[in-house]
C-alpha cells in the first residue's frame, strides 16, 4: 500500500513540475474592423436667452453653447448615457420622482462641418470619423513588440 502512495506522490510531483515548463506569455494583437463608422451630431443653443449686453455677444455665446451641445451628443453616441432614477413614497403617495442623466468621456478628432443661425437658434454640426479616432489612439498608445520572453 505504501508503494502505491509513493508512486502516486512521485507522479503528482513530476507532473506538477512539468506544468511549469509550459507556462508562457502570450501577446494578443488587435484586429481592426473592415469599416469604421462616421458619427454625426448636431448641437443647438437659443440666441436670445444667452447672457450678454448686445446681440453680438449673445450670438457668440450661442455659437459656443451649440458646439458644446454637439460634443455632448457625440459623447452620448460613443459612451452612452448613465441614467439614474429614483422615486420616494410617503403615506401611499408618490412624494418625489427624480431622473438624472450624465455623459462622460473624451472626444478627440471631431471636425466642425457647419455652424449657422436657424431663427432664434444657433446650430453646429460635427463629424467624427472613427478611423481618425483609431489613428489618434495608436499615436497616443503606440503598439509594442516583444523585447524579451521568459518562460517559467
Amino acid at each position: 500500500m505504501n508503494i502505491q502512495i509513493s508512486v502516486m506522490l512521485f507522479l503528482s510531483l513530476v507532473l506538477s513540475g512539468c506544468s511549469q515548463m509550459f507556462d508562457k506569455h502570450v501577446e494578443w494583437e488587435s484586429v481592426p474592423p473592415d469599416h469604421y463608422p462616421v458619427l454625426h451630431a448636431v448641437g443647438y443653443a437659443p440666441i436670445s436667452s444667452q447672457p450678454g449686453l448686445d446681440e453680438n455677444t449673445r450670438m457668440l455665446q450661442a455659437i459656443r453653447a451649440s458646439k458644446l451641445d454637439a460634443y455632448r451628443e457625440l459623447a452620448e453616441q460613443i459612451y452612452g448615457q448613465q441614467v439614474t432614477a429614483g422615486s420616494s413614497m410617503g403615506g401611499s403617495e408618490l412624494s418625489e420622482d427624480r431622473l438624472q442623466v450624465a455623459v462622460s468621456g473624451v472626444v478627440r478628432g471631431a471636425r466642425v462641418i457647419r455652424t449657422y443661425p436657424l431663427g432664434d437658434l444657433y446650430a453646429t454640426e460635427l463629424e467624427l470619423d472613427m478611423a481618425d479616432v483609431q489613428r489618434v489612439y495608436q499615436s497616443l498608445n503606440p503598439p509594442r513588440r516583444i523585447h524579451d520572453v521568459q518562460y517559467y
